[in-house]
């Protein structure tokens, strides 16, 4: 910075200098002139030789400045005086010729600069041009494609958009007349449309109350039309209440000094009035009870031509905001969110006593007393099946009533619309809504308490959420359970015990009030009536039918039950067609209560009639509950949700939460997997698990029923035409259906095999049961290929009739195959024959055992055939009945009792050793036989027609296995993994199976954190749009 001094260099430095912070610069020295600069800074070095230029200190501020600086010229002594004196004319005109060059040289020169300064600013703005890619394509297309101008002069106009608004100075003008009328000391009164009446006259809650107001007189202003403007519409109506109810006053006070009816008694000691007293009293009365329902009748309909006005252009205004819906994102009204938590919450079975404690309005009432038509006139549309004296509402229904442009109706898992002011529609949701109804209903029962949801939206509709629940009965009556009254009472009080829930008393007011049922109930469950609305139903009916008028008035002033309410209310909702429309019943509704005396002499009030007051109540007490109890069930959801995540924590640290859906798409993925390595088994593995389960079939068929009768003949001749017949046999009925049998079983195996094996990978054992049901239910559906045992058939036959062959190693393993089948076989015989006759002496003496009778018995009769067969060793396989005669006979000398057909049993497995025995040897003789059979055994004693039997049952069962593994791997096991896949979708879709099949306390704890979370998120949702609204 520069330092100020006492003497600065000249007036132009003195000039730039600020006095507070020593060097004044008034104006910048980059905006000065260049040949002011050039100058300044010229002059200024050189008339204060002893200081140092100011130039040279501000140089960061005269960046601009290019001109050279010329050092400062010494001065000379007195001789250069002398000269300066001596050619002063000589100097001055120098100095003027001078002056012309140098104003020349600064214009050319500040030019200069100011063109390179320009230049300089000009390089230093970057290119903007590279980044026009970060702008849309559409805005530098909007001047292409929209014409500005044309969309401006579409836009409507101011005047266009004030003609929308409501006539203020008609509104005014109606309050400034409404006000005169009451500053002149007519009486009257107003029924209540907007809700306000019950609020103001409920004495039990405080919170009610109407707010306090200066009294009429003080209240009236001298002008109409600022006293509106200053205190709106809500000031004028209570102001208008506080008038009518000085009114009502007067017309008590008048009512009380008139005379009693001439039927009383009046006391001998009061003096009797003039006649003249008592006709003017009386005519007063009269008269004021005529004025004053002529006044309300007047103030009605002012009041109802302002809500026509205000509807209409709601309704304007929601329809023109409905245009736009397709191509923003629908923002959810508040009633909406609200009744959200609501459906999650009736799925929600809590273990932490987190109960459901949100506020609806709950619809309860006898059989028959008109809640489903107290209903549809809130709703403003005859949503609900009809019956005359039927039981028509089967289960719960949650209807959620919101205002919109348009009146429709959706149910809470469908995305059908249905206008309700189209009467095919109306009449579809009352279909729909009666067969929901049965389908909810288990069969045996006659309600249910499944919850079937449904939103209704309307113009002018009142935002609030009701239940309406199945008319409460005395007795079930024929065609109904037997436990029908008592599911009824259980379904009633749980939506009643609800500390936080409206309860909508419907009371049947055609009938006497001693039979009705509900209000016991209700009493119950509300002691002290701090929530509960009581309505009178049918009023029309029980004015005609009641000889005691005054009897509704005890009704309605809740004088008659023990029962408490926060509201009593009077309707009329029809006259009992089903065919009426809600248009209809509003007027007449309207009308009736316009002639009815129960209003004209005061035994009703006016704010506690029409559904219209009534839904306007319901809707500011369900709102006024929602406000005082949201915000608790918030903060009862979160302490649920820290117990059920601080419980997870500690039980399952190393595991994610997953749900039950999110545990089944894990096993379905792990299933899958585990069939497609049915496709990774080798052909080798296929083939060899094939032959050997086939052989195990079919062996005990070919030994016994093929085999043992052909060894039977006496020449290799018949040997070979009784093989060929039984193998045709064989093949033509059973052979291909056991195969097929057995590749089915042999799939079966593998599969589970894989799944037990991909269970030992760390896999999670809650996957168990479900694993089982998918596998039971793949196996049970799928079916083998019918075409595949024709083509098998023809395959095993051209196989077995084949005797050919080739070489010695082919021979060898025919050897091996017969020897290891025989050995097998007679090992089998071995131990039933042991089985039959007991320990031997050897087995006896160790293990201290000992024979039972009949092993005696049988051991008896094998050694007495064992000595009929060494006599006979090429016996046939059956004895005669003369040999078995002889073997008892011989048995009974010995004193041995047997009967004759232990004795061919015996025979059966003896005879059966003795052959296999044989046969062995036989099948040791054949080892080198493979020469003579080349021969065709001829000039050979030695046969070998049963080792070729066994080749071609050996060559049969390999061709049969390759035949089937190239089935299973082409064909059958991408159709059981097909039946996988078709298994699971089913299980997916069916939300009670993945209930039965996944199970634990890991997947319930995983549910109800989801759960939990869900509401908690929802509710602060809620709660966040609620306090924006407020």
């Amino acid at each position: 910075m520069l330092r100020a001094g006492s003497a600065v260099a000249c007036v132009a430095c003195r000039n730039l200098l600020p006095s507070r912070m020593g060097v004044r610069f008034r104006l910048p020295l980059q905006k000065l002139h260049p040949l002011s600069r050039a100058i300044h800074h010229r002059y200024s070095s050189n008339s204060n030789p002893q200081r140092p230029p100011h130039c040279s200190a501000a140089r960061h501020f005269t960046s601009l400045s290019r001109l050279p600086m010329r050092p400062p010229k010494s001065r000379s002594g007195s001789h250069g005086y002398q000269q300066q004196r001596s050619f002063w004319v000589a100097r001055l005109a120098a100095r003027l010729l001078k002056l012309r060059y140098i104003l020349l040289g600064s214009a050319v020169g500040g030019g200069y600069t100011a063109k390179k300064t320009y230049d300089e600013w000009k390089d230093m703005i970057p290119d903007l041009s590279e980044y026009t890619w970060v702008v849309p394509d559409f805005v530098w297309e909007l001047t292409e494609n929209f014409d500005l101008d044309k969309l401006a002069s579409v836009l409507p106009e101011m005047e266009e958009i004030a003609k929308l608004l409501p006539d203020m100075e008609k509104i005014g003008e109606n309050f400034t007349f409404l006000k005169s009328l009451l500053s002149s000391g007519v009486g009257s009164e107003v029924i209540g449309a907007s809700g306000l009446r019950l609020l103001l006259e409920t004495s039990g809650d405080p919170t009610l109350k109407a707010p306090e107001i200066q009294p009429a007189t003080a209240a009236v202003p001298e002008s109409g039309d600022k006293q509106f403007k200053k205190q709106g519409l809500l000031a004028e109506l209570i102001l208008i209440q506080q008038q009518i109810q000085q009114h009502e006053e007067e017309v008590r006070r008048a009512a009380a000094n008139a005379p009693p009816p001439p039927s009383q008694p009046r006391p001998t000691q009061a003096p009797n009035p003039s006649p003249s007293r008592k006709s003017s009293d009386k005519e007063r009365v009269d008269q004021l009870q005529e004025e004053l329902l002529r006044t309300q009748l007047k103030y009605q309909r002012m009041l109802e031509r302002l809500e026509k006005e205000n509807k209409e252009l709601r309704k304007v205004v929601l329809q023109k905001d409905d245009k736009g819906i397709h191509q923003r994102k629908v923002k959810k009204s508040l009633i909406d969110m609200y009744s959200e938590v609501l459906d999650i919450l009736s799925d929600y079975d809590s273990n932490y006593n987190t109960q459901d404690h949100l506020p609806r309005v709950v619809v309860v009432g006898d059989q028959s007393a008109g809640k489903t038509s107290v209903l549809e006139m809130i709703a403003q549309a005859r949503i609900f099946p009809r019956g005359s004296g039927e039981m028509m509402t089967r289960s719960p229904v949650k209807v959620t009533l919101s205002e919109g442009p348009h009146h429709v109706a959706m149910f809470k898992d469908s995305t059908r619309e249905f206008d309700l002011g189209k009467e095919e529609d109306l009449a579809a949701l009352r279909r729909e809504i009666e067969l929901r109804m049965r389908k909810s209903v288990k069969e045996g029962q006659t309600v249910s308490p499944e919850t079937i949801s449904l939103s209704v939206k309307g113009p002018g509709i009142q935002r609030m959420v009701l239940v309406d629940l199945p008319g409460v009965i005395s007795v079930s009556s024929n065609g109904m359970a037997s436990d029908t009254k008592e599911t009824i009472f259980s379904i009633s009080k749980a939506y009643m015990q609800n500390p936080n829930a409206i309860i909508l008393c419907i009371q049947d007011g055609s009938v006497d009030a001693e039979r009705s049922i509900v209000t016991d109930l209700v009493s119950q469950m509300d002691p002290q009536g701090k929530r509960t609305i009581f309505v009178l139903t049918k009023v029309d009916l029980a004015e005609k039918n009641l000889a005691s008028p005054s009897r509704i008035q005890q009704i309605i002033e809740g004088k008659l039950f023990p029962m408490k309410a926060l509201g009593y209310f009077a309707v009329v909702t029809g006259k009992g067609s089903s065919s009426e429309s809600i248009e209809s019943i509003k007027d007449y509704e309207e009308d009736f209560f316009q002639n009815s005396r129960l209003l004209r002499e005061g035994m009703l009030k006016a704010h506690q009639v029409t559904t219209k007051n009534l839904s306007l109540a319901v809707s500011d007490c369900f709102w006024k509950m929602v406000r005082e109890s949201v915000e608790q069930q918030a903060d009862a959801f979160k302490a649920s949700r820290f117990n059920l995540e601080t419980e997870w924590k500690n039980n399952y640290p190393r595991l994610r939460e997953l749900d039950r859906n999110e545990l089944f798409e894990k096993a379905k993925n792990e299933i899958l997997d585990e069939v497609i390595s049915l496709s990774q088994v080798t052909p080798k593995h296929w083939e060899s698990i094939l032959q050997k389960k086939l052989w195990e079939r079919v062996s005990t068929h070919v030994i016994e029923n093929i085999y043992l009768p052909a060894a039977q003949t006496m020449n290799s001749g018949t040997f070979n035409t009784t093989v060929d017949i039984k193998l045709k046999q064989w093949t033509d009925k059973q052979l291909p259906h056991k195969a097929l049998e057995v590749a089915w079983e042999t799939l079966q195996e593998e599969f589970a095999r894989f799944m037990a094996e991909y269970k030992g990978k760390d896999q999670d054992d809650i996957f168990d049961k479900l694993k089982e049901a998918v596998k039971d239910e793949s196996i049970k559906r799928h079916k083998w290929n019918e075409m595949a045992m024709d083509s098998l058939r023809v395959i095993q036959h051209n196989a077995l009739e084949d005797r050919s062959i080739t070489d010695k190693p082919q021979w060898d393993a025919a050897i091996q195959f017969m020897e290891e089948t025989l050995q097998s076989r007679l090992k089998d015989t071995e131990s039933v024959i042991s089985d039959m006759v007991g320990p031997d002496w050897k087995q006896r003496w160790m293990s201290w055992t000992k024979r039972t009778p009949e092993q005696h018995i049988r051991n008896e009769t094998k050694n007495e055939l064992e000595r009929l067969l060494k006599l006979h060793e090429d016996h046939t396989a059956y004895l005669a009945n003369d040999e078995v005669t002889t073997v008892r006979k011989n048995l009974e000398a010995r004193g041995v009792e047997v009967d004759p057909v232990l004795i061919k049993d015996t025979w059966h497995q003896l005879y059966r050793r003795h052959f296999l025995q044989k046969a062995l040897f036989h099948c040791n003789l054949c080892r080198r036989g493979f020469y003579y059979y080349q021969r065709h055994f001829v000039d050979s004693e030695l046969e070998c027609n049963d080792v070729v039997l066994f080749w071609r049952i050996q060559r049969m069962l390999g061709i049969t296995a390759n035949t089937l593994r190239q089935q299973l791997t082409n064909t059958e096991v991408r159709r059981l993994e097909k039946n996988v896949k078709e298994v699971l979708e089913d299980f997916g879709e069916d939300t009670e199976k993945k209930v039965q099949l996944i199970t634990g306390r890991r997947v319930q704890l995983a549910e109800d954190l989801k759960k939990v979370r869900e509401i908690q998120e929802k509710l602060e949702a809620f709660i966040e749009a609620l306090h924006k609204e407020k």
